[in-house]
């Protein structure tokens, strides 16, 4: 879902995504919660900093190139093998960036992935919708394959 306030210039997206993943759940979460390694494969983030780490919260920095560089970080949650959950903290062009990526072990080494996001981007700037519309819709489904290729390497 994508919309545009017109008023404000801001850009709001949000999608949900589904699938099975031929990998265990605890693998799964290990690649979702290596933060630091996603530029080795993930299409478009060029860097990830955990700033802190306080048990199962952590404070990270991203830098993506999507059409236009930006950076932004989240305060994530995760419960180990089930769940890894973020919330928008402060960056150049989100007002929004909440998500959350929800792992069900199916028991036969594969596992339920859900990926929700929902981002806001807060400047008025040439490329905005196309932002949104990477992160949300072009970009989801790279990123799940992604995803369970890395699982399945490890």
């Amino acid at each position: 879902i994508l919309r545009q306030d017109t008023k404000k210039g801001i850009f709001m997206a949000s999608e949900s995504k589904t699938q099975i993943m031929n990998a265990p759940v605890d693998k799964i979460y290990k690649v979702l919660s290596d933060y630091e390694s996603y530029p080795d494969f993930m299409d478009g983030v060029t860097k990830v900093e955990v700033l802190t780490r306080d048990g199962n919260k952590v404070n990270a920095r991203y830098s993506l190139n999507m059409i236009k560089k930006f950076t932004y970080t989240i305060n994530l949650v995760e419960v180990e093998n089930k769940s890894v959950e973020w919330t928008f903290d402060d960056g150049d062009i989100f007002s929004t960036n909440n998500g959350k990526w929800d792992l069900t072990d199916l028991g036969d080494g594969t596992t339920e992935v859900t990926y929700s996001i929902e981002v806001d981007i807060k400047i008025k700037m040439l490329g905005a919708g196309m932002i949104t519309k990477q992160l949300t819709k072009i970009q989801l489904p790279a990123m799940m394959k992604s995803v369970e290729k890395r699982a399945i390497e490890i």
